[in-house]
């Protein structure tokens, strides 16, 4: 569902808000909800929200560049993120990184010009036993080497 210049909040979105206005920790909440819903944290959204709740935007930016979870870009249709905690790191996670830099011509954070794709690096996904891990849209795949990752974009890319 992509934002528009005079964006309104979707019903669930609303309603969602209903619920957690007067409650401890709302802001994360209804944060957490947005981007469940858009795949990040559009702008007009964000002014919606401010206007919604009465509160400053940058008090939203505040939290939304405070927590690494939140992104303000729309990322790729298939987000692929890198484990980058130690075991994965040590067993390869950073050449994870650079061949599909190489394969996906960008960079981390970034997404491929028709949209399919964005790589993140993270600093864990649980599975250490695995390393080096990357997921795919929340797909975990373990003790992956260079060589699979043309295989794994194309299923991606197919899908």
């Amino acid at each position: 569902m992509a934002a528009t210049a005079e964006a309104t909040l979707s019903d669930g979105i609303q309603s969602f808000i209903n619920e957690w206005r007067d409650k401890p920790g709302n802001l994360i909440m209804i944060l957490h909800r947005i981007q469940e819903e858009y795949g990040y944290i559009p702008r007009e959204i964000a002014l919606a929200l401010a206007k919604e709740l009465d509160v400053p935007l940058a008090k939203i930016y505040g939290v939304v560049t405070f927590y690494h979870f939140f992104k303000l870009d729309q990322p790729g249709r298939n987000q692929i993120s890198v484990c980058m905690g130690t075991a994965c790191y040590l067993k390869g996670g950073e050449d994870l990184i650079l061949e599909l830099e190489n394969l996906l011509g960008i960079g981390v954070n970034a997404v491929t010009d028709d949209g399919e794709f964005s790589i993140e690096a993270v600093r864990c996904v649980g599975c250490c036993g695995l390393a080096p891990v990357l997921t795919v849209n929340g797909e975990v795949y373990g003790k992956v080497g260079k060589a699979a990752l043309p295989e794994i974009i194309a299923k991606h890319r197919d899908s």
